[in-house]
């Protein structure tokens, strides 16, 4: 894999790594979601601080990053949910237990093949550009619309009848494929 910065190629040899280790024990592995799966499908082209992860098997999951070398940040001045690794500096976390609430179809997620170490899933890029746009239509988070037509337009062969479906979930139906289509 080339094109991404060495921290965050780290970082995802890491999560390979710990998949491996939970398919090992049983466990289905995290899913990655979030900014750092923009960054991923995006090949580096959106840069993001922190790895977001979907388990429903958090307990498992921070065990085994534990025995990966992953801390909890603690002290005066932080506030964190998450975790972090000493050599990657990027933070971990756990945001839930079900794909955007239960709202995405897990049949979806992708496994990305990541070195040596293996895969990593990921989520359906159609279900992270609906969840994009969700975080652009509520107004706080303007540049997700950027965020969603950079990954529509970096990916081929998208589901758009479920993408369309999935953005006007995440939108109370404010908003549709065509809205990414004639963005800015």
């Amino acid at each position: 894999m080339t094109g991404w910065r060495p921290q965050f190629l780290a970082a995802l040899d890491k999560l390979a790594a710990i998949s491996v280790e939970l398919d090992r024990r049983g466990l289905l592995p995290p899913v990655l979601v979030g900014g750092a799966a923009v960054e991923l499908y995006t090949q580096g082209a959106i840069a993001t601080g922190d790895f977001d992860l979907v388990s429903p098997r958090q307990a498992e999951l921070e065990t085994v990053m534990q025995a990966h070398g992953f801390v909890r940040p603690s002290g005066p001045g932080v506030a964190t949910r998450g975790w972090i690794h000493p050599e990657l500096m990027l933070g971990f976390e756990v945001v839930g237990a079900s794909l955007l609430d239960g709202l995405a179809d897990p049949g979806l997620v992708q496994v990305v093949e990541i070195g040596p170490h293996g895969g990593i899933a990921v989520i359906a890029v159609e279900d992270l550009i609906a969840d994009r746009m969700g975080q652009y239509a509520s107004g706080t988070a303007l540049e997700m619309l950027g965020q969603a037509r950079a990954l529509y337009l970096l990916s081929e062969q998208l589901d758009l009848t479920y993408m369309e479906r999935r953005i006007r979930e995440e939108t109370a139906n404010a908003y549709g494929v065509q809205d990414i289509v004639n963005a800015p």
